[in-house]
């Protein structure tokens, strides 16, 4: 029987976290969705890293135009427009995700399962859709994937995203457990405030984009979740003995 103090859950951030999903993958998607909605817009990488300050896809759109495209707000259907233009998207990083474009990154495979084995509850908390967090763990762990995670939080199941809490509150509400007996897992400064503001012990791994942003409270930052054949790049935090994640020394990080 778990105790209180005992690590009873993982919390999963999913773009950039699970997967390096947003230069070669949201980014692209966004770009054939324009394509298609017969826009000449363009997100290179570099606007498309500036734009990533703004979390969650429709709002993501709605800063572009306010920024860069502002007769677009004259539409009278603005909102449904930006919400199946946001669709359409989607159905391309559906399509990117089911071709096996985008990988898992290192180390998480490995954590998933070893968490699956040690009883430990695994969920997500995430601002991408469901539709998007179905098409990676389908195409990367395959389709009974999406029943190892108990509880999954993800597009606008909360009216705040992150750098808000209430992803994260409403996932430990569903789990029934407190910020204490769970880690989060982020990339992203958004994510790691997010993480903080629900009490929740939070371990970074960097990401192409987020590399440089600042994760002041994390209990680490890393490269990766790195893997024994592969070790992580210890950025910040108390030295590791070991270069890999496991269900141990995220206990010890969850207690601290």
């Amino acid at each position: 029987m778990n105790t209180n103090n005992k690590l009873q859950a993982v919390l999963f951030d999913v773009d950039g976290t699970l997967a390096d999903t947003e230069q070669d993958g949201h980014r692209l998607a966004f770009n054939a969705a324009f394509k298609q909605f017969d826009l000449d817009w363009d997100w290179d990488i570099d606007l498309y890293g500036e734009l990533l300050q703004i979390t969650g896809g429709k709002e993501r759109i709605r800063f572009y135009l306010e920024k860069y495209r502002p007769a677009e707000l004259n539409r009278t259907d603005l909102k449904e427009w930006i919400a199946g233009l946001h669709k359409t998207k989607t159905k391309h990083f559906e399509s990117l995700m089911e071709a096996g474009s985008i990988p898992l990154r290192p180390g998480v495979a490995r954590l998933i399962h070893e968490l699956r084995r040690e009883k430990i509850k695994l969920a997500i908390a995430t601002t991408t859709t469901m539709e998007n967090v179905t098409a990676l763990l389908r195409s990367t762990l395959g389709e009974e994937a999406i029943g190892w995670f108990d509880v999954i939080g993800a597009g606008d199941i909360v009216p705040l995203k992150k750098p808000a809490p209430d992803i994260y509150h409403w996932v430990l509400d569903q789990l029934k457990l407190t910020a204490s007996q769970c880690i989060a897992v982020e990339d992203s400064e958004n994510g790691l405030k997010s993480a903080l503001a629900a009490n929740l012990p939070t371990l970074i791994t960097v990401s192409g984009y987020t590399r440089s942003q600042d994760f002041s409270g994390a209990v680490a930052v890393l490269s990766d979740l790195g893997e024994p054949s592969q070790p992580f790049t210890q950025i910040a935090g108390p030295a590791l003995e070991k270069g890999w994640v496991d269900h141990t020394i995220l206990s010890n990080w969850a207690n601290r």
